[in-house]
């Protein structure tokens, strides 16, 4: 896909935006600026805490809250860092850089190969049983942080030589088709077993988001407001457009602390709807200190494997394909035009930049580009790159503050998978939506696509069912192969 091909793309889907009320270089006023951009950090804030939610079992943090909601910090603050860095020295367009979930099937590879978690300690245990817990699972972390900073420096040179720009000849939508949507597709299980906790509780978070988003999205919400013309007023805000994630998040975990102190959940931890609710998990809002500053290295010296690194470059190809069309989005909404191919090379170079220093922050994750927040762009016709800097700075100032992620560590089960399953679905609908660029009358393009979904799916689940099957004694040969497998798969789509 060519890149006049995808700026004409955009302009078909996205209406002409002339009525823009601040552009890309503009500066609001100080407190319209500080609206605004709390406003971003709100929108990105609930696809980038789930990351570690859905990290944390597989780490084998077990009952350890507090390194949970360390990890959420770390997340949220990396994040800012790099959102700064995008848009200072990198694209310079006005776009989030947060955590992505195409990091997360590879490094569920990785962590699998490892074997399975060992049986957290009791409530009674000693000093040196929690200690010998936390290096199971900050062991497991520094094997991933290794992955993603060699990884990501692939992304560095790919970017930065320019590489890139000549790729986007040959990158079309039945590559980024099953890139991405196989990305969500993976991640069933993970959303199941959640939601599974409490089917009840799962499926009114689903109806309350499907409900905002979709049936009450183009009604506006009467809103106080204030501008230096004419003071005091109301004014009428499309709030269930912008958050419908956080307010299903907020009115479900509200009926799930009523419930829980009326015990409509029940307090046997052995019968069903137990991990409902609410006052499980309280004890770490206590444990977590009030401020914490992350820093790289905080769980260790990353380890790099061979294996690894080929595993994460899978993750690091679909963040690549992802970012290259939000740039795009983002320009044409911001009154910018088209960005050339150095800019683009340079946003995916200072993307990979960023991806390293996730890894060396330790977030278990990388960066890429949110397309909620560009979506936000078009919205409020906000395009200035000052608001989304200063949402950097917001995420950086409470990625120190511990007890705000110990907050959401205190999320029901049931919640955070209802909420998996809607998100996740949506990873795989804009991955599938990249084929209304593609001739799929054409039997090439449908044996392509079919063979792309069904073999990622596939590959995966013979090797999970037959885990001694190809047994080389060598762990770098086997991951080795899995690569192998899938650039082919990704190279035939191309």
């Amino acid at each position: 896909m060519t890149k006049s091909k995808s700026a004409k793309s955009f302009d078909q889907l996205i209406e002409d935006n002339d009525d823009i009320t601040y552009k890309i270089d503009d500066w609001p006023p100080w407190y319209t600026t500080i609206i605004l951009a709390f406003q971003h950090f709100l929108t990105m804030f609930g696809g980038c805490v789930t990351i570690p939610l859905i990290l944390a079992p597989a780490l084998c943090i077990g009952n350890d809250l507090v390194a949970t909601s360390e990890l959420i910090g770390t997340i949220i603050f990396v994040s800012g860092l790099v959102t700064l860095l995008q848009t200072t020295f990198g694209v310079r367009l006005p776009i989030i850089q947060g955590g992505t979930f195409a990091f997360l099937t590879p490094t569920f590879a990785i962590l699998s190969l490892q074997g399975d978690c060992p049986a957290p300690p009791p409530s009674n245990a000693t000093e040196a049983q929690l200690a010998d817990a936390t290096d199971v699972w900050q062991e497991r972390m520094r094997e991933i942080q290794g992955a993603i900073v060699v990884a990501s420096c692939f992304q560095v040179i790919i970017g930065f030589s320019g590489i890139m720009g000549f790729m986007l000849k040959f990158i079309g939508p039945l590559a980024i088709a099953p890139t991405i949507g196989l990305v969500g597709l993976s991640l069933f299980s993970v959303a199941a077993s959640r939601a599974g906790v409490h089917w009840g509780m799962s499926v009114l978070t689903i109806l309350l988001v499907v409900m905002f988003s979709q049936y009450l999205k183009n009604i506006n919400v009467p809103t106080p407001g204030y501008t230096s013309s004419n003071g005091c007023h109301i004014t009428k805000y499309p709030i269930f457009k912008l958050f419908p994630i956080i307010i299903a998040i907020i009115i479900s975990w509200i009926l799930s602390a009523i419930f829980t102190a009326a015990d409509v959940f029940p307090t046997n931890s052995t019968q069903y709807g137990y991990g409902a609710r609410t006052d499980l998990n309280t004890e770490v809002l206590k444990q977590a200190a009030w401020f914490r500053f992350p820093y790289p290295g905080q769980w260790g010296a990353p380890m790099v494997t061979v294996a690894g690194v080929f595993g994460m470059l899978s993750g690091v190809l679909a963040s690549m394909v992802e970012s290259v069309g939000d740039y795009y989005a983002c320009a044409r909404l911001s009154g910018a035009p088209p960005p050339p191919d150095h800019a683009i090379n340079r946003g995916i170079g200072m993307e990979g930049i960023g991806c390293v220093l996730a890894g060396l922050w330790g977030t278990g994750n990388g960066t890429t580009s949110y397309s909620e927040n560009i979506g936000a762009i078009g919205i409020t016709k906000v395009g200035s790159r000052l608001v989304v800097q200063v949402a950097g700075i917001i995420m950086i100032l409470l990625g120190t503050f511990g007890k705000f992620g110990a907050l959401f560590v205190t999320l029901p089960d049931p919640i955070i998978g209802g909420i998996f399953c809607v998100m996740f679905g949506m990873v795989t609908g804009v991955g599938l939506s990249n084929l209304q660029f593609a001739d799929m009358n054409s039997s090439r393009n449908i044996f392509i696509i079919g063979f792309s979904f069904l073999m990622g799916l596939a590959l995966p689940y013979w090797f999970s069912i037959n885990p001694g099957i190809i047994n080389t004694g060598n762990y770098v040969q086997f991951r080795f192969l899995f690569f192998t497998i899938r650039l082919q798969i990704w190279c035939l789509c191309v």
